[in-house]
């Protein structure tokens, strides 16, 4: 995943690069750490905007991938990984905050090129609204789905393993599609076993997909 590069911000999913290829998105709520890992995972400092201040991802952003993936032996597929605006934060206005979630919906629902999900949750916290709306909609579609519990360097090994294993437990009888793994950006914790998850989502085409946009 290295070689990452921006490609475009994008208010409305029209403005998005062409909807084919294969790309990943990345969600989560404002503060989880979605910009941290994104960064760990093209060890790319700064590839996506990181701040203090949560919600500072108010627009759908674009990063090509290099090489294209090719797989089975068919053509070359361009990549990506598409950043999702962060969800939940008070201080955004509510018009901006309505526009994202009919924003995010539109894009989940109508985005053929979309291989799967990543979702960033805090390992601190229970799941919250927007955490198990996303999941929802992943087991109800059949989208696969990767949670990365951030910021497990704040707890002890024994209590991030809890976390992970209830979480674990919750996936088991709802959707075969959903995986979890602990993580940490700066500690560097779970960054490989997270590029490699990525990567499997982008080479694997999902159930259903239109033939013609495999190529």
């Amino acid at each position: 995943m290295q070689g990452a590069q921006f490609v475009l911000a994008a208010h409305r999913i029209s403005q998005l690069p062409a909807d084919q290829g294969a790309e990943v998105a990345f969600a989560g709520r404002s503060n989880a750490g979605k910009s941290s890992a994104l960064n760990a995972l093209t060890n790319h400092k700064g590839l996506a905007r990181t701040s203090k201040t949560p919600g500072r991802t108010q627009q759908m952003v674009a990063f090509s991938l290099p090489p294209p993936v090719q797989v089975d032996g068919q053509p070359p597929l361009d990549v990506r990984l598409i950043d999702l605006p962060g969800y939940g934060y008070a201080k955004v206005p509510m018009e901006m905050r309505d526009h994202w979630k009919l924003e995010i919906d539109a894009y989940l629902h109508q985005r053929r090129s979309l291989r799967g999900l990543v979702l960033i949750v805090d390992i601190r916290h229970p799941l919250k609204e927007f955490d198990r709306m996303m999941l929802e909609f992943c087991f109800a579609t059949q989208l696969p789905c990767h949670v990365l519990l951030t910021k497990a360097d704040k707890l002890s090994r024994g209590a991030a393993t809890q976390a992970l294993a209830a979480l674990r437990k919750g996936f088991a009888s709802n959707s075969p599609h959903a995986t979890a793994q602990i993580f940490s950006s700066s500690a560097g914790t779970g960054v490989d076993e997270a590029r490699e998850a990525v990567m499997t989502l982008l080479r694997t085409p999902r159930e259903g997909a239109h033939p013609n946009h495999e190529r």
